[in-house]
């Protein structure tokens, strides 16, 4: 079992930076896959990033590249989501995502979610 925790949400300014933080628990957290994805009110949930389980590789949705980065800290099983000139639309709850294989992240068919945290960008 994977348990995730999301935090470092808010409220921002648009053209404002926010950094998500993924915390991962047990004991083998290190060798999963892990994503983010958000679901605004009244729209279908958006793959936003992933990385592979060694950090090497990482994937991005149209609408961040380019703003957003993900990274990930084995040593403290953590994720993190690097939000740059965020715009009223990025506005969504933000969900940490996990799974052994980075490509069951990209078809939105992982193993785990964590409970999600909301990102407000004011206009």
């Amino acid at each position: 079992q994977v348990q995730l925790v999301e935090s470092g949400g808010g409220l921002v300014q648009a053209g404002g930076s926010l950094r998500l933080s993924c915390a991962a628990s047990g004991r083998t957290s290190s060798n999963y896959a892990m994503g983010w994805f958000r679901q605004a009110p009244g729209k279908e949930r958006e793959f936003v990033a992933a990385i592979s389980s060694s950090g090497g590789i990482t994937y991005y949705g149209d609408s961040v590249k380019g703003r957003f980065t993900i990274s990930r800290d084995n040593a403290k099983n953590t994720v993190a989501l690097q939000m740059n000139r965020l715009k009223p639309e990025d506005t969504a709850v933000y969900y940490c995502a996990a799974d052994l294989r980075v490509f069951e992240i990209l078809k939105d068919e992982y193993d785990y979610r964590g409970q999600g945290i909301q990102v407000t960008v004011s206009s």
